[in-house]
C-alpha cells in the first residue's frame, strides 16, 4: 500500500494546486454519481419512501408473534390440541370479580355480561363462575370467568380483546371490582405514545449541534437516518404479510435504525469535514469521504447484518423475523448513508464549507488544535498501559459477574405496571386461589377418560402441585386435559423444578403404567422451553458470529492479534451490559419490577452490539493502521489514530447511547431491557474499551499488533477499507 495521504486529511496541509488526484475507488464513484445527480437521488429517495409508506398504509401490517419451538413437549401438546379439536388449542382470558360482600350477590349483573361476551368475535366459549364451584375462592369474595378464544393470543385481533375488556368492566361498581387478565388482555391494553423515539431524536440533534456548531450540519445525519427508518418501517410492514414478524418489531426498528443511521452518516460527514479542512473542494471532499469512511460504513454494516442473520440459526420464529427486519433496516440505513447523504452534501456543500472554515478560524485564534486533548489522554495511557488495562478489564469483569446468575424467561402480568387491568387481575387471582394459579401447567393425556382420571389422581398428589383439575376430554374423546396449578408463582424456581419433575419423573412412570402419552404444556412450560432452548443454542450462535467477524478483520487488517483483541473486548462489553440489566430487571435495582430477563434479549443484544462495536473497532483501528503504514511508529500511530477519531466516535456513541437509553422510558418491559442493554454496551465500548483498553493493548503489542505469519499472508486476498489509494 502507498502512503495514506488523503486519509490523514485532518492533519495534513492543503494539497498543492495542480497535484495529481488520487485514483477514485468504487465508493468514490458512487459519491460522484450522487453528487452529479443530486436532485434525482434526493427525489428518488423521497419517491421510494412515499410509495412504501402509502403501500404499507393501504395494505396494513400482519404482525404476529410466533414462539413455536418444534421438538419440545409444549409444542407437541399444542399441536395435539389442534389436531383433536380441544378448546384448549386457543388461549384464554380471565374476567376476575371481587366483591367483599360475596360474589353471589353480583350474579344478576355478571351473567348477562358473560352472555354478551360469548357472542363476541374471537370468543370460542365462556365458562361462568356460577357454573363451576372451583372458580370461586374459599371465602366467596373472588371469582373468575374463563373466556376461551378461538386462537392463540397473538392471532386474535387486539380490538376483539379490547371489546371484551370494555364490556366486562362496564358492570363494575363501587362494590364490584372487575379486571381482565391473560396474555391476550396484556397485548390489547393501550401502550404509551412514542416518547422514547422522540426523546432519542431530540438527544441526537442536540449532540450533533454541539459537535458541529451548526443546525444545518447537525441535521444532515439525522435527516439521512429518518429517511432510512421511514422506508424500513413501511417495508417491514409489507414484508409481515409474507414472513413472520413480531408485533413488537417496529419500536426495535426505530431504536436500531435511528441509532445506526445517525452513526453511519456521522462517520462519513465527519470525514467530509476533515477533507474540507485539508483544502479539498466540496465535491472532491465528498468523494474522498465516501472512498474512506464509506468503506468503513459498508464493512461495519455488513458485519451487523451477518451477526443478525446468525439469529436465524436459533430456530425461533419471532426471533428470526426480528433478525430479518433489523438486518433490512441496517441495509437501508447503510444505503442512505452511501447515496442520500452525498446528494445532501452536494446541495449544501458550499454553506457547510463556509461554516467549517469559520469554525476553524475561531479555534485557531484561540490557539486550539483539534485532537490535542485526545493526544494528551493517549500519552497518559501509553505511559502506564498495564495499570490502565487492568483497571478497565477488572471493571468490565465486575459488571459482567451478575450475568452468570441471569434467569431467562418471559415477563407475565405480575411484571406489568400496577395501574393495568392485567396486573390487577393477576393480583386478585393470586389472592383468591394461590400464587400458582396464574401459571397453570396443561398436562395432555392420550387415551380414554379413565386414563385421564388415573393421571389426574397422580398429579394431584405430586409435590409442588396445589391442585389438579378434573380431566377434560377433547371433542373426539382421544385425549384428556388436566390443569395443574403449582404451589409457586409462574416465574419462581419452584415452578421450573416442577416442570422438570413432571417431565423427567412423573410422566415416564405414568406412561409405563397406563400406556398413554403424557405431555406437559401450557404457556408457563412453553416459556421455559423457549428460554432453555435459546440458552442451549446461544454458545454456538456466539461462536459463529465471532468467528466470521474475526475472519473479516483478519482479511482487512492482515493481523492475527487485532481480531483476537476485538473479539475478546467486544464479548466483555456485551457481558457487562447483560450484567447491568440483570441487576436492574432481575434483582430490581432502581425501582424496577423484579422478574426474568426476556429470553431472546441476550441474543438480540449480542447480535446488534457485536456488530456496532465493530463499527468503532474498524473506524479507530483503520485510522491507526493508516498512520502505521505511513510512519511505522506503533506509539505514534496509536496517538494520532485516537486524536483524529476520538471526538467523532465518542459523539456517535453518545448519540446511540441516548437513543437507546431513551427506550427505558417505554412502558414495555422488553424494550426497557433492550434499550438499557444497548446503551450500557455502547457506553462501555466507547469509553472504557476504545479510549482506555485499546490504546493500552496496542501500546503493549507495539509492532506485533500487525503481525501475520508469512505463509498466511501469501494466501490471504488483499482487502482494503482505507481508500482507493491503499488498495
Amino acid at each position: 500500500m502507498s502512503s495514506p495521504r488523503g486519509s490523514a486529511a485532518s492533519l495534513a496541509p492543503p494539497a498543492p494546486q495542480g497535484a495529481a488526484s488520487a485514483p477514485v475507488g468504487r465508493f468514490g464513484v458512487l459519491a460522484g454519481w450522487a453528487q452529479r445527480h443530486r436532485w434525482a437521488a434526493l427525489l428518488l429517495w423521497v419517491a421510494v419512501v412515499a410509495v412504501i409508506t402509502l403501500g404499507s398504509t393501504a395494505v396494513g401490517s400482519a404482525y404476529r408473534n410466533d414462539f413455536s419451538l418444534p421438538g419440545t413437549d409444549s409444542q407437541a401438546a399444542t399441536d395435539l390440541f389442534k389436531k383433536h379439536g380441544s378448546d384448549q388449542a386457543g388461549d384464554s382470558v380471565e374476567i376476575v370479580f371481587k366483591d367483599t360482600a360475596g360474589i353471589e350477590g353480583a350474579q344478576d349483573s355478571v351473567a348477562p355480561m358473560l352472555a354478551d361476551v360469548k357472542q363476541m368475535a374471537g370468543v370460542a366459549d365462556v365458562r361462568s363462575p356460577f357454573a363451576d364451584a372451583s372458580a370461586v375462592s374459599r371465602d366467596g369474595t373472588i371469582a373468575y370467568a374463563s373466556v376461551t378464544l378461538d386462537g392463540k393470543a397473538e392471532d386474535v385481533p387486539k380490538q376483539d380483546v379490547a371489546k371484551i375488556i370494555d364490556t366486562a368492566q362496564s358492570i363494575a361498581t363501587e362494590h364490584l371490582q372487575v379486571e381482565v387478565g391473560g396474555e391476550a388482555a396484556r397485548n390489547a391494553e393501550d401502550k404509551a405514545g412514542p416518547t422514547a423515539e422522540l426523546a432519542g431524536i431530540v438527544a441526537a440533534l442536540v449532540i450533533l449541534v454541539l459537535l458541529f456548531g451548526s443546525l444545518l450540519a447537525a441535521s444532515l445525519p439525522l435527516i439521512t437516518a429518518l429517511f432510512a427508518v421511514g422506508g424500513a418501517i413501511g417495508l417491514i410492514a409489507l414484508a409481515s404479510h409474507i414472513f413472520t414478524v413480531a408485533d413488537f418489531t417496529p419500536p426495535i426498528l426505530m431504536l436500531v435504525g435511528l441509532g445506526v443511521g445517525v452513526d453511519y452518516a456521522l462517520l462519513i460527514f465527519y470525514r467530509y469535514r476533515h477533507e474540507l479542512l485539508a483544502g479539498a473542494q466540496p465535491a472532491e471532499a465528498g468523494r474522498k469521504a465516501l472512498d474512506s469512511a464509506g468503506r468503513t460504513v459498508f464493512f461495519a454494516g455488513c458485519t451487523v447484518i451477518v451477526a443478525l442473520l446468525g439469529l436465524v440459526a436459533l430456530g425461533l420464529g419471532s426471533l428470526q423475523g426480528i433478525a430479518l427486519a433489523v438486518a433490512i433496516t441496517v441495509l437501508i440505513t447503510m444505503a442512505a448513508s452511501l447515496v442520500l447523504l452525498p446528494a445532501l452534501l452536494a446541495l449544501f456543500g458550499r454553506r457547510i464549507q463556509r461554516h467549517v472554515f469559520k469554525q476553524q478560524t475561531k479555534a485557531t485564534q484561540k490557539g486550539k488544535t483539534e485532537g490535542n486533548r485526545w493526544r494528551a489522554m493517549a500519552r497518559v495511557v501509553q505511559r502506564r498501559p498495564i495499570p490502565t488495562l487492568l483497571v478497565g478489564v477488572i471493571a468490565l469483569v465486575a459488571l459482567s459477574a451478575p450475568a452468570l446468575g441471569m434467569r431467562l424467561g418471559f415477563a407475565d402480568s405480575g411484571n406489568d405496571p400496577e395501574e393495568t387491568t392485567s396486573r390487577h387481575a393477576y393480583d386478585l387471582l393470586a389472592e383468591g386461589f394461590g400464587p400458582g394459579f396464574n401459571g397453570p401447567l396443561i398436562v395432555l393425556v392420550t387415551g380414554d377418560e379413565e386414563v385421564g382420571k388415573t393421571v389426574q389422581a397422580k398429579l394431584a398428589t405430586t409435590d409442588g402441585v396445589a391442585e389438579a383439575s378434573p380431566a377434560m376430554p377433547s371433542e373426539d374423546g382421544a385425549l384428556s386435559t388436566v390443569f395443574v396449578y403449582p404451589t409457586t408463582s409462574p416465574q419462581a424456581d419452584g415452578t421450573v423444578d416442577l416442570v422438570h419433575h413432571l417431565r423427567d419423573d412423573v410422566a415416564p412412570a405414568l406412561e409405563h403404567s397406563t400406556g398413554a402419552d403424557v405431555l406437559v404444556g401450557g404457556a408457563t412450560a412453553a416459556s421455559q422451553d423457549v428460554s432453555e432452548t435459546l440458552a442451549d443454542r446461544l454458545p454456538v450462535f456466539v461462536a459463529v458470529v465471532v468467528g466470521v467477524s474475526s475472519l473479516l478483520l483478519l482479511l482487512v487488517f492482515r493481523s492475527v492479534w487485532i481480531p483476537v483483541k476485538a473479539a475478546v473486548l467486544n464479548l466483555l462489553s456485551i457481558s457487562a451490559a447483560l450484567g447491568v440489566i440483570t441487576l436492574v430487571f432481575q434483582h430490581g435495582w432502581f425501582g424496577a419490577q423484579p422478574g426474568p430477563i426476556e429470553a431472546f434479549i441476550p441474543a438480540l443484544i449480542f447480535a446488534i452490539v457485536f456488530g456496532l462495536s465493530m463499527d468503532y473497532e474498524v473506524f479507530l483501528i483503520s485510522r491507526i493502521h493508516e498512520e502505521w503504514m505511513r510512519t511505522k511508529d506503533p506509539a505514534q500511530s496509536v496517538l494520532e489514530g485516537l486524536a483524529s477519531t476520538g471526538k467523532v466516535f465518542t459523539a456517535a456513541a453518545a448519540i446511540m447511547m441516548f437513543v437507546f437509553g431513551a427506550f427505558v422510558l417505554s412502558s414495555d418491559r422488553m424494550l426497557q431491557q433492550f434499550g438499557l442493554g444497548l446503551a450500557v454496551a455502547i457506553l462501555l465500548d466507547a469509553v472504557v474499551i476504545r479510549c482506555l483498553i485499546v490504546p493500552a493493548v496496542m501500546q503493549m503489542l507495539g509492532k506485533w499488533a500487525w503481525w501475520l505469519p508469512a505463509p498466511l499472508a501469501r494466501k490471504l486476498p488483499m482487502v482494503s477499507i482505507e481508500g482507493s489509494e491503499h488498495s
